[in-house]
């Protein structure tokens, strides 16, 4: 099973703490004096009083450990790191996806004569060196894809 939580108000636990040290030197034991404060300002359990006595300790350097600030850090830093995983088995997911629906094959030809036709140059490293120049009064040669029937059935009234 698992704890409830219980947020005690920061002036509670400063208080308890303080009334702990004022009665320390009536008590054998450190946990001997934390135990009545406890049952008195209504903190759960003595083993509560004696953790915020603990970290404040740390938080001040009387002792060694994790402090509070260090420890919030983590914490944060463990949710960003949650975070950036899930977006990133979103985004592998995506390009699987993406790459699924454009895996289909198309000649090289056909890529070269859409991108004249639309303009765009594609990426190149460094100066375009240009070995040919086109004369624009020559005829060219035609789309061999533009000659090819469209159908099988179209190739077979034609074989016979």
């Amino acid at each position: 099973m698992g704890r409830a939580a219980k947020n005690y108000p920061r002036e509670l636990k400063d208080r308890a703490m303080a009334r702990v040290r004022e009665v320390r030197p009536d008590y054998p034991s450190e946990y001997a004096a934390i135990e009545p404060v406890a049952a008195k300002l209504g903190i759960g359990t003595p083993e509560t009083l004696r953790k915020w006595i603990r970290q404040a300790e740390i938080n001040s350097g009387a002792r060694q450990g994790v402090t509070s600030e260090e420890s919030a850090e983590v914490r944060k830093l463990r949710a960003e790191n949650r975070e950036l995983r899930r977006a990133n088995e979103i985004l592998k997911a995506a390009s699987i996806f993406f790459a699924a629906e454009r895996d289909h094959d198309v000649a090289r030809c056909t890529v070269e004569r859409l991108m004249r036709a639309l303009g765009p140059r594609g990426t190149s490293r460094g100066k375009v060196k240009r070995t040919t120049i086109a004369d624009p009064a020559a005829a060219r040669a035609g789309d061999p894809a533009e000659c090819m029937p469209h159908s099988s059935s179209t190739l077979m009234r034609g074989a016979s």
